[in-house]
């Protein structure tokens, strides 16, 4: 057996990065993608690796020579790479493929240890590697049969995104048997080139050769192993992820996304916090069915986008304004102090983050669960020169609650005191205290130096549309921070989502009902580890106490890789001092067995 590899195109999409080397020259974690694909091929113990080369050939020749592979090389070059696609290339090494069975790999492809050696133990003479179709993938696509027979061949430009169940990507990684490439391959390679011009892909001939009834190509379906594209930078970097050198480094890059994760299909993510009951099918269908408008029309101003918050939330206009995802109204609102302002710690980070950490003074609970109440928030702070008291309620990560009652004592003593009282209940739908909102007309004008502030990302489970509330009787705020905010600082697909979802408010409380349920159910079965301490939680989510030798660090990388599991590592935002802490998201029933599971297993 050899291997063919067609590196002979151009890569324009990796604009600098291709400018003066081939595409296979580009490295991954300072690796280049030929120096992996060479040494996994070199374990396999072939007659010969044949190189189709042509942009900047000689210097990747140069390159391959000094590496210290053991199998011989061999280079074809094609002098009109750029006016020619990869057909070409391929027509340039066919009596190669008429002299042995061949691995045929594109350059551009980075994969997993061991997948070469699958493809080549596996009895079935000809086949295509395939991979389940996902959202991140582009170009051919093929439709298999309950043999692995290709039913159909489908080129990136034929394929029905909204009909892609079944469907399988070819990973661009093929054995072809001698027999046929003598038979089958070949033949019809030549007729094609032909027949069509030079300016095409060999895929094109598999498709012709997938509908005689006699072909042998057969697909071999991942099982989840790793492999990626890379045609761009955005392709390099995650590819980088991916294939990170070391877990901790992987579980590092992947922190650094700060999301994105559907770009990761197989990953199961328990550290971002969303409701897993909510939004119903209906209230998706029913934006689905107004995409093409909402994508391709401005959206409304922030007049408005206020107005429908204020119809949903059911608080005067002039007191209730949009964001961008509640981080952009913590920002713009942190901006407005310039005194002392009062944190919990730990607690959610964006606010502290967003503050100057001298004129920060914080209260840190000495409690076991990090639990505090109103009369210690005020027993600590009352002696402090405060200009605004930021309140996470439930607190982040702790899921310490303060009830209705405390948080009026807590309002009215900041209001008496002339603090600014920031109250965040981003998580509090999901207490088992019912109309615990402060976002009420009444409320509000009870209390003129409250600001309310709401996440509807983490609340109704929409974080891909960024939405956020404020609300506070103090209208000149309110109109200040329109105004620093930009007008159109929401897209079209936040407020349709603003606009339909006064119809879908029974779904969300039983959204809500059928959540805290999990939420219990997980507590009790978390709670069976003995190297685990549950913390008491009134939000979606759960502070974790680690009691075995494994550290925090450890077990999230540990699950990453092991499992496909994100966690949220808490070493650097709980003083280690007081033991090893995790928090996990609560998301639907079998996916909490999965976390529950895969912690046994990790501990």
């Amino acid at each position: 057996m050899q291997a063919i590899i067609l590196a002979a195109g151009m890569g324009k999409r990796l604009k600098d990065l291709t400018a003066g080397n081939t595409k296979c020259m580009v490295k991954v974690n300072g690796i280049t993608l030929v120096e992996r694909a060479l040494k996994q091929l070199d374990e396999l113990g072939l007659e010969r690796i044949v190189f189709v080369v042509g942009y900047e050939g000689g210097k990747l020749m140069d390159f391959v020579r000094t590496l210290p592979v053991a199998t011989p090389i061999e280079f074809v070059d094609n002098p009109i790479y750029d006016k020619t696609n990869n057909i070409y290339s391929l027509y340039l090494a066919k009596d190669y493929l008429l002299r042995d069975d061949t691995l045929l790999l594109e350059s551009d492809i980075i994969f997993q240890e061991g997948l070469l050696r699958e493809l080549v133990d596996d009895p079935r003479p000809t086949l295509a590697l395939v991979d389940a179709y996902e959202s991140w993938m582009d170009g051919t696509v093929v439709k298999l049969d309950a043999d692995d027979g290709i039913s159909d061949f489908i080129p990136g430009k034929r394929f029905d995104f909204l009909h892609s169940e079944g469907c399988y990507k070819t990973v661009n990684i093929y054995k072809f048997s001698k027999h046929f490439s003598q038979t089958q391959y070949v033949p019809f390679l030549e007729a094609y080139s032909t027949a069509l011009g030079l300016n095409e892909y060999y895929e094109q001939v598999l498709r012709v050769i997938t509908m005689l009834d006699n072909s042998e190509l057969r697909a071999k379906r991942l099982s989840g192993q790793l492999w990626y594209e890379i045609d761009d930078i955005q392709d390099l970097d995650i590819a980088e992820s991916m294939f990170a050198p070391s877990d901790d480094e992987h579980l590092s890059m992947l922190q650094g996304r700060y999301g994105g994760y559907w770009r990761y299909p197989g990953m199961l993510d328990f550290c971002y916090l969303v409701n897993p009951y909510y939004p119903p099918q209906r209230l998706m269908d029913e934006m689905k069915a107004s995409f093409e408008e909402l994508l391709t029309q401005y959206p409304s101003g922030m007049r408005v986008n206020s107005l429908l918050a204020a119809k949903y939330f059911g608080v005067a206009q002039s007191r209730i304004l949009v964001g961008n995802g509640a981080a952009e109204l913590i920002k713009a609102l942190m901006a407005g102090f310039s005194g002392n302002v009062g944190f919990v710690r730990p607690t959610f980070e964006e606010y502290p983050n967003r503050y100057d950490r001298a004129k920060s003074v914080v209260f840190v609970p000495q409690t076991p669960d990090f639990s505090y109440d109103a009369a210690d928030l005020i027993s600590f702070f009352g002696d402090k020169d405060l200009e605004a008291l930021v309140l996470i309620n439930p607190d982040n990560p702790s899921g310490n609650y303060l009830p209705v009652a405390q948080l009026h004592e807590l309002a009215a003593w900041c209001q008496g005191r002339g603090i600014r009282f920031i109250l965040d209940e981003s998580f509090a739908d999901f207490a088992d205290e019912p109309d615990n909102s402060f976002i009420d007309n009444a409320i509000l004008l009870s209390y003129p130096n409250m600001v309310v502030v709401k996440s509807i990302s983490k609340s109704f489970g929409v974080p891909g549309v960024r939405l956020g509330v404020l609300a506070s009787a103090d209208e000149a705020l309110i109109a200040h921070l329109k105004k620093d905010v930009a007008i159109w600082n929401i897209n079209s697909f936040g407020e349709f989502y603003l606009q339909i979802a006064e119809k879908y408010r029974k779904d969300y409380a039983a959204a809500l009902v059928r959540f805290r349920a999990s939420r219990e159910r997980l507590v009790a079965a978390l709670r069976e580890n003995p190297k685990l301490r549950v913390i008491p939680s009134q939000a979606n989510y759960l502070l974790i106490q680690l009691l075995g030798e494994v550290g925090s660090r450890e077990l999230t990388a540990r699950l990453l890789a092991d499992e496909d599991l994100l966690i949220k590592d808490l070493g650097g935002k709980i003083d280690p001092s007081r033991g090893q802490f995790i928090r996990v998201a609560i998301r639907t029933d079998a996916q909490n067995d999965r976390l529950v599971a895969a912690l046994a297993k990790a501990l």
